[in-house]
């Protein structure tokens, strides 16, 4: 199931949100309405969890993780680090990083076995990645840019990439990550597609202003309930989504 949500004037959940199979976090906001939209649908499965990261709200873009573990930037407080370690299950390992580029959410995407890093990530940011969330690491772009973790998400089902991004290269990466991927767009016509969004294996929230058509497509890619359209259909919907973009 796909759901559209919106954090007070922002379609760009993503940014405010880190959803994995073992936790949710979400960003402190004015209004409850963000908050209470994962709660009534995670709380059954998963801890969802408001906070702050390095007294920010972009908590989506700030940190890293999977049902494993979570990267935090090294600016994140003692206090945040506390009530995260209190509010995640303990099998989840909190990690801080010292690392220069610090919005590991933009840098690094990953599910729960594979993570695409930026190409000039530190080598220890990369060992600890390993280290802590179980992952194998690859040093990638997705269409030519180094912000992996901006532009493609994906999950262990499937994933979405850069509308832009080559069919070879989408074949590549498909073949490391061991899931389908396909191009696409959120948020009425967004290639920034892992701000647009969060997904893990059985739902996604996607910005307020995805279109129909776009939602079916991360239903189908990601395998998500009932999506009704088969395979042929989704592939049309995702060459009318990239026509429109070239």
């Amino acid at each position: 199931m796909a759901l559209r949500v919106k954090f007070e004037n922002s379609c760009e959940i993503g940014v405010f949100a880190k959803l994995t199979n073992s936790y949710c976090l979400v960003g402190l906001g004015a209004s409850a309405n963000f908050y209470s939209t994962f709660e009534s649908e995670l709380a059954d499965s998963v801890p969802v969890v408001m906070t702050t990261i390095a007294e920010c709200r972009i908590i989506g873009r700030m940190c890293a993780g999977n049902r494993h573990g979570l990267l935090v930037p090294n600016s994140t407080t003692d206090q945040e680090l506390q009530h995260m370690r209190n509010s995640l299950p303990d099998s989840v390992k909190i990690q801080r990083v010292e690392e220069r580029l610090s919005a590991l959410g933009n840098v690094i995407a990953c599910n729960d076995y594979v993570a695409l890093v930026h190409p000039d990530l530190d080598r220890e940011t990369e060992e600890i990645l390993s280290d802590v969330l179980r992952v194998e690491v690859f040093r990638q772009t997705v269409a030519d840019n180094v912000l992996v973790g901006s532009y493609c998400a994906f999950s262990n089902r499937g994933g979405l990439v850069h509308p832009k991004t080559p069919v070879a290269e989408q074949d590549e990466l498909s073949s490391l990550l061991q899931v389908p991927l396909m191009a696409g767009t959120v948020n009425r016509g967004s290639s920034i597609v892992g701000a647009g969004f969060v997904v893990n294996d059985w739902i996604a929230f996607c910005g307020l202003d995805t279109t129909s058509t776009e939602l079916s497509v991360v239903e189908n890619i990601f395998k998500l309930g009932d999506a009704h359209s088969g395979p042929a259909v989704a592939g049309a919907m995702r060459d009318s989504l990239v026509d429109s973009m070239a």
